[in-house]
């Protein structure tokens, strides 16, 4: 019973009854029953009663002799253990089984989940970084999450020190969900006890390990997985070049997501994932309207609605002096000594070209920014 990738373009139907759930599971648990088996197994008998009947004859032509199926008081034992943690048994299929882990290979046919499904049906973004984040790169997570949150998505983490607690602790009140290595009813790291209480009361913590499964090392990579498959991109805050993190981000392409990143120090280690990411074609980020706008084309409608009435030529609108005024403000304040792309200065200010071309050649003139080669503006102090 060898393990392959499978696409789950078309999922089976989802358990309806007591019964079928708790032959789900015990199909899913028996030994040498992985992701991939299970789905062929359910394909090829139809249901999860019919395929366990089946299975100690398929171990037998694999050369697997004496073979055992799961025992039933072992499942009964989880999903008792399973309602005293409030844990709800979410099958791929059911309405709130979410879209995006479900287009991937291979999905996890369960998920055990403590809190606010219905999370899982608004947009998603994954968050992922350091454990041993600095001291800038906590205050950046917390200002993206906060800020993407607000914006209407959902932060995704893994739950752990760094950069997963920052971001989930900043997205708890707009909506946060943790994923977790061990069982959903296990949380580990231990100083994040308090956190995932928060986030059990206020968003979402799920796992496709059994209950009251300690995380071991194995179970990160699958985890990482889920992260990545949950929502429309990945942001990488900060990570090592060598770092469970930029699995998570290879993940994420291999799932055809987006792949973001903060850029850091080359001095700093903790940003070497980072900067390879970016070196690659990562979306930088520097604050979270970076992230909508590589977002914005997935998000528009195929098919715009038309106006209702014909937008007013540009020539014709004069803005007053009041609004010169205040774009003259905005402008300077988003040039620093550093460089920035007068394109990129635009999008930011979010006002037509042709009203801030004649600003900023009046800020050129007056001497208060400097025009540099390739398109770069910067403020002159």
């Amino acid at each position: 019973m060898t393990e392959e990738r499978l696409s789950s373009t078309h999922p089976p139907l989802p358990p309806t009854t007591e019964d079928d759930r708790l032959n789900w599971l015990r199909l899913l648990r028996s030994r040498r029953v992985g992701i991939v088996t299970f789905y062929r197994l359910l394909a090829e008998h139809g249901s999860a009663q019919t395929a366990l009947a089946a299975l100690p004859d398929v171990a037998r032509a694999a050369g697997v002799a004496g073979y055992e199926i799961c025992p039933e008081a072992v499942v009964l034992a989880e999903m008792k253990s399973a309602r005293r943690a409030r844990a709800r048994m979410l099958c791929i299929g059911d309405p709130d089984y979410p879209a995006h882990l479900a287009e991937i290979d291979s999905p996890p046919p369960i998920l055990w989940c403590i809190g606010n499904t219905a999370l899982l049906r608004r947009p998603l973004i994954a968050m992922v970084g350091a454990r041993n984040a600095s001291s800038l790169g906590t205050r950046m997570t917390k200002h993206l999450a906060a800020d993407l949150a607000a914006a209407g998505h959902v932060i995704v983490s893994g739950l752990a020190r760094g950069v997963d607690a920052a971001a989930h602790l900043a997205a708890l009140d707009g909506g946060t969900v943790a994923v977790q290595a061990g069982g959903v009813d296990v949380v580990y790291p231990a100083e994040n006890s308090d956190l995932a209480d928060q986030i059990a009361l206020k968003g979402l913590r799920l796992s496709d390990q059994p209950m009251g499964t300690q995380p071991q090392a194995r179970h990160f990579p699958a985890r990482n997985r889920i992260i990545s498959g949950l929502g429309r991109a990945v942001v990488v805050v900060e990570a090592a070049a060598k770092s469970g993190s930029l699995i998570t981000a290879r993940n994420a392409l291999d799932q055809g997501r987006d792949v973001l990143a903060v850029p850091g120090h080359p001095f700093d280690a903790r940003a070497a994932g980072c900067n390879m990411l970016l070196r690659d074609g990562a979306t930088l980020v520097r604050c979270a309207q970076d992230v909508l706008d590589a977002l914005a084309p997935l998000a528009a409608p195929q098919t715009p609605e038309l106006p209702l009435a014909p937008p007013q030529p540009a020539a014709t609108r004069k803005p007053s002096l009041r609004d010169t005024a205040k774009l003259h403000s905005r402008i300077l304040s988003q040039l620093g000594p550093s460089p920035l792309a007068e394109d990129q200065l635009i999008r930011d200010l979010a006002r037509p070209a042709t009203e801030v071309a004649p600003i900023l050649l009046d800020l050129e003139l007056d001497g208060k920014i400097l025009r540099q080669p390739g398109g770069l503006l910067s403020r002159v102090n």
